[in-house]
């Protein structure tokens, strides 16, 4: 869609990273660029600024990632700046923290005020409720997924004239199988040092004990199948301790020679092709997890957990499997099943789960029900000068 005149949209997230929130925040802004808007983004920084200055973006640097409420305080005075100087029509706040500074920003201005809930957070306690409430504070909250909307329904009361729903979406472009060439298969393979005819199991996702990797190595022991390598992808954000866990835990499991856990990967669509069945065995719920969504998209066998956003993304027994959360055994079941896919087997899981996720969870979808919440705002500005 384009607008009509030029709006300004400003986006805050609390640092642009690897991660699906920070990826939609620059897919969104290039969306909005193309659209004939000007797009803004407030962050902390990080290691995807450039990727906005190539989309025509603007970026301005703010600590906005911090929780110190004296910080949260001042950046309020800098985002109403902001606002003011840009004549910024909408503020979108991706994070709960961002949020509140955001929200009493747009006080006392013609700014909308509107969140995207990336999770279902924890609520241990009346303060960590109310702190979560931020995310719930727009004039339109975005889920991203019925998961999350009824997290936001139940522990806010929000109503469905609040809620959009807009799954998070997948780049077609990248994220299918004949956009990845065999020498970015070879290097990746070579990289990572894997046995020739070794069937490959690969968990991607930040070694963070949620994500289930001792489920999946529990899982992988009961199998006992020489012929299986599996590769663990992701950083362990200073979680030094928890990887040396996870590499005991292997070690004690005799599997040494068959689990690799690595850092990162910068070339993820290859990584889907190496595989022969991707595994995301978090024990907590996500609130839409890109992985199931990927996995599909470039037609590999995907294995969850049967809760959140999974169950969204995931037709069970027809584009992948869904397995009762920390069971191990169900697990190792599923992985034998999906490893016994003869290969017509696989073509048509292929086929059914490709076609899903271009029927329901691509960028270019995720970016129109964006920008027409946007223009949703936009139009009641447009009401209520017409009724003047």
């Amino acid at each position: 869609m384009s607008f009509q005149t030029q709006p300004v949209i400003m986006q805050i997230i609390p640092e642009l990273g690897p991660g699906g929130a920070e990826q939609g925040c620059i897919d969104i802004a290039a969306e909005l660029v193309s659209a004939g808007a000007q797009a803004i983004v407030v962050s902390n920084g990080g290691s995807r600024v450039h990727e906005l200055a190539r989309a025509g973006a603007v970026h301005i640097s703010l600590p906005v990632h911090t929780k110190n409420p004296v910080m949260m305080w001042k950046n309020v005075g800098q985002i109403r700046k902001i606002i003011q100087r840009y004549g910024v029509n909408i503020v979108h706040a991706r994070s709960r923290a961002p949020a509140w500074s955001a929200y009493y920003a747009c006080r006392k201005t013609p700014a909308h005020f509107m969140t995207t809930c990336h999770a279902p957070y924890n609520i241990s306690g009346e303060t960590k409720k109310f702190y979560n409430s931020s995310i719930a504070q727009g004039e339109r909250v975005i889920a991203i997924s019925q998961f999350v909307a009824n997290y936001l329904r139940e522990n806010y009361q929000l109503s469905d004239d609040i809620i959009r729903i807009i799954p998070r979406g997948i780049p077609m472009d990248r994220f299918h199988p004949t956009a990845v060439t065999a020498q970015r298969m070879i290097a990746l393979s070579q990289q990572w040092r894997i046995p020739d005819g070794a069937n490959i199991v690969m968990l991607p996702g930040r070694l963070t004990r949620w994500k289930g990797h001792h489920v999946l190595i529990d899982a992988l022991a009961r199998l006992n199948r020489p012929d299986i390598f599996c590769v663990i992808i992701g950083s362990d954000q200073g979680r030094k301790e928890y990887r040396a866990e996870l590499e005991n835990f292997i070690q004690e499991k005799g599997l040494g020679g068959n689990v690799r856990l690595v850092d990162h990967c910068q070339d993820m669509p290859a990584a889907y092709m190496l595989s022969t069945v991707t595994i995301c065995p978090s024990t907590d719920p996500e609130g839409f997890g890109r992985v199931p969504a990927e996995a599909q998209a470039m037609g590999r066998p995907i294995i969850a957990s049967n809760h959140g956003g999974a169950q969204e993304t995931i037709i069970h027994g027809q584009t992948g499997w869904l397995v009762e959360p920390s069971n191990p055994a169900e697990l190792a079941n599923a992985i034998e099943e999906a490893l016994a896919l003869t290969p017509t087997q696989r073509a048509m899981l292929a086929t059914r789960a490709m076609a899903h996720i271009a029927a329901h969870f691509t960028k270019d979808q995720m970016a129109d029900k964006t920008l027409n919440v946007y223009a949703e705002l936009m139009r009641s500005d447009l009401v209520q000068s017409t009724a003047a």
